[in-house]
């Protein structure tokens, strides 16, 4: 059986997940769903977000998906608790900040961790931080305007460049030797903060680790396409599609026809 799943973000930044996932299971169907009508959602308010997911989510289903890649950090913080009870059926994989690999790879014993505030205030950030960051000293940021950058295509230009500098050049000089990215947004800058960090310094892409996860649920639920064949990749998007379709080959390097999803009284159509 061939099953599509769902991905959703904001905006582009879950691109670099559907990325992961297509270098991984190429045969996979998957359905992408950017809600640019509302990016960024890391200064929204969780219970808006949580209601953006829930009908993302509700919509994706109906257009055949049969798991959903919540591939937004605030979203995951913001929902994923509450899609899982209110969609029982249908399995999740979700973002979470990867402190516990950068905790368990520091030999200096500072992390840097750059999120949105909305990550940093989660459940979900409080929890692995106390799990897994014994020991370990983290510097956080929350890099402001960066995700906007990333959404206009400037992965490289001087105010995508300052606002890094801005957040990585103190956690330098504390003494960082690893950089967690806690939003699907920031892996389209690693060049970048490479270049301001250094080779010295590790940086942490958490999309491989999303695309093994979706590998072994649809595994365990019998839905992996045993072929090396690319499927189809469909999508939507709540904002300019013209807009979205002239950056794709920015972001993944190829263009693909994109659709239009409206909300209207809080619903997708």
């Amino acid at each position: 059986m061939t099953s599509s799943i769902g991905v959703f973000d904001s905006g582009v930044g879950g691109l670099t997940v559907l990325r992961a996932i297509r270098e991984l299971m190429p045969a996979l169907p998957v359905i992408y769903l950017a809600d640019q009508a509302n990016v960024p959602y890391g200064v929204r308010q969780l219970e808006e977000v949580r209601g953006f997911a829930i009908e993302i989510t509700r919509y994706l289903i109906n257009q055949g998906a049969k798991l959903i890649v919540v591939a937004c950090n605030t979203a995951s913080v913001a929902a994923l608790k509450t899609l899982r009870l209110e969609f029982p059926e249908i399995p999740f994989v979700g973002m979470e900040p990867a402190v516990k690999p950068a905790a368990e790879q520091t030999h200096s014993g500072v992390v840097g961790v750059l999120a949105t505030d909305v990550t940093f205030q989660g459940e979900v950030y409080a929890s692995v931080v106390e799990r897994f960051a014994h020991g370990v000293e983290l510097l956080q940021s929350h890099c402001p305007g960066l995700v906007s950058q990333i959404e206009k295509g400037n992965l490289e230009g001087q105010e995508t460049r300052a606002i890094l500098e801005n957040a990585l050049h103190p956690m330098l000089e504390k003494g960082i030797d690893t950089v967690v990215l806690g939003c699907t947004h920031y892996p389209f800058v690693i060049p970048l903060i490479q270049q301001i960090v250094g080779p010295k310094v590790r940086v942490i892409d958490p999309a491989p680790a999303i695309a093994l996860q979706v590998r072994r649920l649809l595994g365990s639920h019998g839905w992996l396409v045993d072929s090396h064949s690319p499927a189809e990749v469909r999508f939507i998007t709540t904002g300019n599609r013209e807009t979205f379709k002239r950056d794709m080959p920015i972001f993944i390097g190829e263009t693909f026809g994109v659709a239009a999803a409206h909300w209207q009284n809080g619903r997708l159509i």
